[in-house]
């Protein structure tokens, strides 16, 4: 329940009536004028123990006859009940937008969560807004920097397109969220917006800290619609939350970063909203509208004449099944796709990219360039054959491969070290200090490894590094020793990748 921030759109109040409460859909007959569909409701509670009193808020979402609406709460209902006065405020679900929501928090409703003082300085905006037209869109491709290796090198991203981070529960997506805002927003100098979706309360106040700590918040907003809220309420926080990043883009001409964590959840809300009002589920149980839920959202993210908004968005892909629905719908959306890899991070290879599942739109020699294109097809095809290579070493052993095949074993291995990387939003457990490295430093460290520059350099010194000097300020190449070393230790690791028994590995 929230106090009220919804003033009725004029003097005269439309009153309505509760007919009907199913959960979070709720039925209300006005005798006069009806609602316009996506009109916010307000439903009066007076609480006697505490002496105030509180909101239920609605939405309209469907006109059933000239006399009934059907709504959907974005408010926990307790405390409803048929024959209660409805209040239609005239206007659709609003957000705030302007200088002074930057550093701030805020729920659905556009009210602050973070104890910090009222609003100033702000205006009101309706949530639901249409996509720039073709017309005011901009039609150059420019790549959006990380400071990220693997995704600067293989996964180049697109300055005002949309990138999807995929991965099951527990393999990297938020800490690489929250690595790319804290990257982001000291590197580009633009505002940054954060938008939870279903995500746990904890999560929320862990980042608020973390990024004030690391002097990031006075360009930052966030926008949380947490896991416990109704599912209204949830699917309605994104675009709450996108509205506030087209305010900057397009008002005050900066480049956004809009981290969206997690997408699934507002399709899971929407999925949710649509069992509630009846509708007949499609495949998997999803609602029958996702496709155009999505796309309402997806297609507001844009690169116009007035800046960008750059947007990376988490995906929770159900079971690891990159089958399923929402991830299909999903993946059409993105020039880029970033998929983490369960098996990767077990290794302890973080941040855990699976570098053979990801793709990019924005990787072609037009855009990124030729070295740049050519270097990355390197890496890709380097990694694809140790991977082919991997079940034969854990049969037959290293020693039975060929030396050509053994030395793209040995580059692939230190290719896969290089490409971790200690970020600062980990120091305190990882005990690494956070690196930023620039497009030309991966690049040069990617192209000297393909060149064998670092054949008799223990793997170990290129794992968790900054850029590729620092491998040989860890450590001195020791040709036998780290030849043998490497043998041991890529044995070890096939064996475990293709499923053997390690002890009995040969």
């Amino acid at each position: 329940m929230t106090t009220s921030v919804l003033q009725p759109a004029n003097n005269k109040l439309n009153i309505g009536s509760i007919i009907a409460i199913r959960g979070s859909v709720i039925d209300v007959c006005f005798a006069t004028k009806l609602p316009r569909i996506h009109s916010i409701l307000t439903v009066d509670l007076s609480d006697i123990a505490l002496g105030d009193t509180e909101q239920v808020v609605i939405e309209v979402l469907e006109q059933r006859n000239a006399k009934q609406v059907r709504c959907i709460a974005l408010t926990p209902t307790q405390g409803l009940a048929r024959g209660m006065q409805v209040k239609d405020s005239g206007n659709p679900l609003l957000a705030p937008v302007g200088s002074g929501i930057l550093s701030r928090m805020f729920d659905v409703f556009g009210k602050p969560i973070d104890r910090q003082g009222s609003l100033t300085d702000i205006k009101w905006r309706s949530v639901h807004r249409a996509p720039p037209t073709l017309r005011e869109r901009s039609t150059q491709s420019q790549i959006f920097t990380t400071g990220i290796k693997v995704i600067d090198v293989l996964v180049p991203l697109e300055k005002g397109g949309k990138a999807g981070l995929f991965g099951g529960a527990g393999v990297g997506k938020t800490v690489l969220l929250t690595e790319m805002i804290h990257n982001m927003v000291g590197k580009h100098k633009g505002g940054s917006i954060f938008c939870g979706i279903g995500e746990r309360c904890r999560e929320g106040e862990e980042l608020y800290r973390e990024m004030k700590a690391a002097g990031v918040l006075p360009n930052m907003v966030m926008v949380f619609g947490q896991m416990n809220e109704p599912p209204g309420s949830r699917f309605r926080v994104g675009q709450a939350a996108l509205t506030m990043a087209e305010y900057f883009r397009d008002d005050e001409h900066r480049d956004v970063l809009l981290l969206i964590d997690n997408i699934f959840r507002f399709i899971q809300a929407g999925s949710e909203v649509s069992g509630l009002m009846g509708q007949m589920p499609s495949r998997l149980g999803y609602q029958p509208t996702m496709g155009t839920e999505l796309a309402s959202l997806e297609e507001r993210i844009a690169n116009t004449n007035n800046g960008a908004i750059t947007s990376i968005q988490a995906v929770y892909v159900p079971a690891d099944d990159f089958t399923d629905p929402a991830a299909v719908h999903t993946f059409s959306h993105l020039s880029a796709s970033i998929v983490l890899s369960r098996q990767r991070a077990s290794e302890g290879l973080f941040p855990a990219i699976d570098p053979l599942q990801s793709n990019s739109k924005m990787a072609s020699p037009g855009i990124v360039g030729e070295r740049h294109y050519q270097l990355a097809q390197k890496v890709r095809s380097t990694l694809a054959q140790y991977a082919e290579l991997k079940d034969i070493i854990a049969m037959l052993g290293l020693e039975q491969l060929s030396p050509e095949d053994r030395s793209v074993v040995g580059r692939a291995r230190r290719l896969e070290r290089f490409l971790t990387q200690p970020f600062f939003t980990t120091e305190q457990f990882t005990n690494h200090t956070g690196k930023l490295v620039s497009l030309d430093e991966s690049l040069d460290g990617c192209e000297r490894i393909l060149n064998d520059e670092f054949k008799d350099y223990p793997e170990s010194a290129l794992y968790m590094i900054g850029n590729i000097d620092e491998a040989k300020l860890k450590s001195r190449p020791n040709k036998q020793a780290s030849s043998a070393t490497d043998t041991a230790s890529t044995v070890k690791n096939a064996a475990k990748a293709a499923g053997a028994d390690n002890e009995h590995a040969p």
